[in-house]
């Protein structure tokens, strides 16, 4: 069995989506390691519907910060990407998957979501969505979408929250090899030498 990496990232971020799409899979592949998938919402003061990006931005260009997110992404050989104009509260989705974890679905579902947001322009806040996701992970829609909502979900999406905040985890994705650490979305060259530094 491989060495534990610990990655904490968002449905909602689009860095982790790129490297969900890319260095993840490969660095999980060549070096054997057993992912350890860390929620973390990014902006927890989301409201419900989601709130315009120009009220993180300021005034901002949407269709030129959309182009160059979707450069860098080819940068890593990510296609498809469809960013949104709105950012949308991922509690609920982050609840869900929690509720997936319980059921060994948590890996089936997290590439779901992450591709149906980024890719699909599904509402992540959503019943019907939420449930078509998870019923594409082969779990039940209807206790998936109870599930989204009930407090011992909440509580554990709060305190992974809350241990990833005692672990000095403020900008994702982060990734953690032992001893070392990762932030942002950086070239698989970067992770590997991490990789490498942590087996001595």
């Amino acid at each position: 069995m491989g060495a534990p990496l610990k990655l904490y990232t968002d449905f909602v971020c689009p860095f982790c989506f790129i490297a969900e799409q890319s260095t993840v899979p490969r660095l999980v592949g060549e070096f054997d390691l057993q992912l350890e998938w860390c929620g973390f919402e990014l902006h927890p003061g989301t409201p419900r519907g989601g709130r315009p990006l120009s009220d993180l931005f300021g005034p901002v260009d949407l269709p030129a910060l959309h182009d160059r997110t979707r450069r860098f992404a080819r940068q890593f050989g990510v296609e498809g990407l469809d960013p949104p104009n709105r950012l949308q509260s991922s509690r609920r989705a982050l609840a869900l998957a929690e509720f997936a974890r319980s059921h060994g679905r948590l890996e089936e579902f997290r590439a779901l979501v992450f591709d149906a947001h980024w890719r699909k322009g599904a509402d992540l806040e959503a019943d019907e969505v939420l449930r078509g996701l998870a019923e594409s992970a082969q779990l039940s829609g209807e206790l998936a979408v109870a599930a989204a909502d009930d407090p011992a979900f909440l509580d554990l999406v709060d305190s992974r929250q809350a241990e990833a905040r005692r672990a000095g985890v403020s900008g994702i994705p982060t990734f953690i090899i032992g001893s070392q650490r990762v932030v942002g979305c950086q070239p698989y060259e970067a992770l590997a030498a991490a990789v490498r530094r942590a087996a001595g």
